[in-house]
């Protein structure tokens, strides 16, 4: 585990606040908050005071953290375009209307993906009446193409690795003149992720919300990584918004772990390794925006097995949460920590774990 001597305050380049999004979504019938639950047979077993598991899993249908994040996106990109073409603003409500579909129809959006990613931006084609190409690499299940094939994209198999598919996302889009929506970033492409990273601070947002409420902040606060725009965006909402700041730590499998080798180096840095069953968080490469949002915002990285990843989604399914080692990253953080005592965590601390995708 890595403490983190965090950065001096730098502008992010991404907004932390989740208010363009819920806007946005304001309008969608799929939309609705995620649930938080206690967990308290576990708490007790781990000797914390409390532990609470933000479910994605039913996130808007899709089944994952990432639904608001292409999603939101590609309709950003939509109405910026629809405005320019019309010479007048779009409110929300007219995203799908004939005028905007179709500006939208003569749109192509491309991306790599490990899965989740994918099916958000596909999902946001399908709604707004774009085109879509999902880049995936030979070692995504089967299941995740089907999915996204079925809502109305195409999807594009390469051989390699997920850093593999992304070069060739990268390779198509110029080709094509296709518009590259990434949810990770890199010198000269930041825009586009950073409307990602965006969507995803509507988690956050729900989670403070249900705390203002309650008043039980939680004391520490378990976030997975892949390229680390699920990290990035929570922690950036937390540092922006919540009254009583938690300790945060960001969760990565042995075999990926670039945001700790990154944070370790003081500058991007690739972390080469075997396969991991931890598919969606298995990202050689840490996204630029994020990794530069978590220097000054996480407080540890740490990493995990892919057998500590896998106990802890089958203490899930005991609890009635069907998840995946990716989405049970951070409990599996959790129960590592908890038993050293590591990471200030005592029989006072209240934490926060989210479950950041259903089953495969």
């Amino acid at each position: 585990m890595l403490h983190n001597k965090r950065m001096p305050a730098a502008p992010r380049a991404f907004r932390a606040s989740a208010e363009r999004p819920l806007e946005l979504l304001a309008a969608c019938p799929a939309y609705a908050a995620t649930p938080i639950v206690d967990w308290p047979v576990r708490a007790l077993a781990l000797g914390l005071g409390s532990l609470h598991i933000k479910d994605e899993s039913g996130r808007m249908g899709l089944g994952s953290f990432k639904a608001p994040g292409g999603a939101f996106a590609l309709a950003h990109l939509i109405r910026r375009q629809a405005e320019d073409a019309l010479g007048a603003p779009v409110e929300p409500k007219d995203l799908t209307g004939a005028a905007v579909r179709e500006i939208a129809a003569k749109q192509t959006f491309i991306t790599a993906s490990a899965g989740n990613h994918g099916l958000s931006v596909a999902a946001g084609a399908r709604v707004f009446g774009a085109k879509a190409v999902i880049v995936l690499s030979e070692s995504v299940p089967e299941a995740f193409a089907g999915r996204i094939r079925g809502m109305g994209a195409d999807v594009a198999r390469t051989a390699g690795n997920y850093e593999d598919s992304v070069a060739a996302a990268i390779e198509m889009a110029a080709r094509n003149r296709w518009h590259l929506l990434a949810d990770g970033s890199w010198p000269g492409y930041i825009a586009p992720p950073a409307l990602v990273m965006e969507g995803y601070t509507v988690l956050a947002e729900e989670c403070r919300a249900v705390f203002a409420e309650s008043g039980d902040w939680p004391s520490h606060v378990f976030l997975q990584a892949g390229v680390g725009g699920l990290a990035a965006a929570v922690a950036a909402h937390i540092r922006e918004t919540w009254p009583r700041q938690p300790v945060i730590l960001v969760v990565e499998p042995e075999a990926a772990p670039c945001l700790l080798r990154s944070i370790e180096a003081g500058t991007l840095t690739r972390a080469d390794g075997p396969v991991s069953n931890m598919g969606r968080l298995d990202c050689k490469d840490a996204s630029l925006i994020a990794f530069e949002a978590l220097r000054r915002d996480a407080d540890y990285f740490l990493t995990i097995s892919d057998s500590e990843a896998s106990a802890a989604a089958k203490a899930l399914a005991g609890r009635g949460i069907a998840s995946t080692p990716s989405g049970s990253a951070g409990l599996a953080a959790l129960s590592a920590l908890a038993a050293d005592r590591a990471a200030d965590l005592s029989a006072a601390s209240r934490c926060l774990v989210i479950v950041s995708e259903g089953p495969e």
